[in-house]
């Protein structure tokens, strides 16, 4: 159910999807260099009530780390997840980006 989520990275589009039923939640990006900029944040609110939000930003920055690149949170939920849990998240930052 939860656990078992598939981010799908639509390269055209340039986001990071997850789709649930007839629910598609969506992460914008732009990249330059080895940098990733999460520009835009959309999650239907029948998602955001069931619990997705944290799943589906835990899995992006996942596949951020995996990438080994560095991430920029250029939306206010991504930056907002991303203070909340700086602790943990903090090594995906590039060097002088303090949130």
């Amino acid at each position: 159910m939860i656990e078992d989520v598939e981010i799908t990275d639509n390269e055209f589009l340039r986001q990071f999807e997850l789709e649930v039923g007839e629910n598609m939640a969506r992460i914008e990006y732009a990249s330059q260099d080895r940098k990733i900029f999460l520009t835009k944040y959309e999650m239907p609110s029948d998602m955001e009530e069931q619990g997705f939000r944290e799943i589906f930003i835990k899995a992006v920055f996942n596949i951020v780390e995996e990438r080994r690149i560095h991430l920029v949170p250029t939306s206010p939920e991504i930056a907002s997840f991303l203070r909340k849990n700086r602790r943990k998240y903090k090594k995906l930052l590039p060097v002088g980006i303090n949130i």
